[in-house]
């Protein structure tokens, strides 16, 4: 017999966050994520979403054993937005029972219909830095800090239970190459002195931090709004993100270009922690903080979070400038490899920035949509 229950006491909230370690234990590709973390985001005190969100969390359990648990969510700012009524569901993992997956879809249906939904999408979170699309291809690949590890057998139920490809978002493997082409040089100078563009000189984390909440607000807010799924971002949302960013901040992994004192576009990679996070599983302290430490010290993979560029410095050698600082300071690290998260596979301008380096598409993930 299954059971659905609503998240409601410390047993069923502790099961919810609990259960993806026992459904992944073992399994080589699959990052744990952060549990505090993962509790934050589902925490109207600290999630800023909420101010225009709602959420529920659901378990199931077959023959009273814990089998599976998704959370829905309704983001009323992107139905205005859009002029639709979507419940979102997120955090879905299932045993491999189909009717456990229907189980709780349905759940999550019900609760969105009692509320005015006639359509449901997913996996999708709270917002574009939150954890999205459910993995499709690259199942023996490593995941990332940002990305969600699944089964093959999860896109098996999603068919069955009537669900329809929405879009897909695929990832790079990028090659850096072993030295640095000076040549670039010369094409860094010239559109500085053509536009008038100078870089930052990031030292440390609290001289950039203000420019990280620009970069959030103005920019990714700017830039982000079109794409599917996007939700602009109110303060509390951005300062939580700015300050997430401490942990993994190096300040050879920030570029950013000016012009008359403000800031027009920036790059935000970090060292790749993906092996430090399986050891940690789930907790920074104690097992965790050497790995992670080291792992921020000595690296050669990096993970990029987030690149934009104002609409109005499209096309004038802004985005050349980000790359261009990007990769001599990729190179300077002995770094051979960046792994670029999720981008939305018809967002060619994006993936046309990495034209000349070797690279290959490493994972495909999908968010998936049906009418309910």
């Amino acid at each position: 017999m299954i059971v659905v229950k609503e998240v409601k006491d410390k047993k069923t909230y502790k099961d919810f966050f609990y259960f993806p370690y026992i459904l992944y234990k073992g399994n080589q590709y699959n990052v744990p994520p952060l549990r505090k973390e993962e509790q934050d985001e589902f925490d109207p005190k600290i999630n800023g979403a909420f101010e225009h969100c709602e959420a529920k969390m659901f378990v199931a359990y077959k023959d009273n054993v814990l089998s599976g648990r998704v959370a829905g969510i309704i983001n009323r700012k992107y139905n205005i937005k859009t002029g639709e009524n979507q419940v979102r569901f997120t955090r879905f993992d299932v045993i491999d029972d189909v009717e456990v997956s229907r189980a709780l879809i349905d759940a999550v249906a019900q609760w969105g219909k009692q509320n005015g939904m006639n359509k449901m999408i997913g996996p999708i979170g709270f917002s574009d830095f939150d954890k999205q699309g459910m993995l499709i291809e690259g199942f023996e690949e490593l995941d990332l800090y940002v990305t969600i590890y699944n089964y093959p057998y999860y896109a098996e139920h999603m068919k069955k239970l009537g669900f329809d490809k929405e879009v897909d978002w695929v990832e790079y493997e990028i090659k850096i190459p072993d030295r640095y082409d000076e040549r670039l040089d010369r094409i860094a100078n010239l559109a500085m002195k053509r536009y008038g563009y100078t870089y930052f000189d990031v030292k440390s984390y609290n001289q950039v931090k203000p420019m990280f909440s620009i970069a959030l607000n103005e920019i990714m807010n700017e830039v982000y709004d079109p794409l599917y799924g996007y939700v602009t971002m109110n303060q509390r949302q951005i300062d939580r993100e700015t300050a997430m960013l401490k942990q993994i901040f190096l300040p050879d992994c920030v570029s950013a270009v000016m012009h008359e004192g403000k800031l027009v576009g920036y790059g935000f990679m970090a060292p790749n922690i993906s092996d430090a996070l399986k050891k940690a599983n789930g907790h920074i302290f104690p097992k965790g903080i050497i790995p992670f430490i080291k792992s921020l010290k000595k690296f050669d993979k990096v993970d990029l979070y987030s690149t934009g560029v104002r609409k109005s410095y499209q096309g004038k050698g802004v985005n050349a400038l980000i790359l261009i600082r990007s990769h001599k300071n990729l190179i300077k690290h002995g770094v051979k490899y960046v792994y670029t998260g999720p981008q939305l596979e018809k967002n060619i301008p994006i993936q046309d920035q990495w034209k000349s380096f070797e690279k290959r598409i490493n994972r495909r993930r999908r968010c998936w949509g049906k009418m309910i």
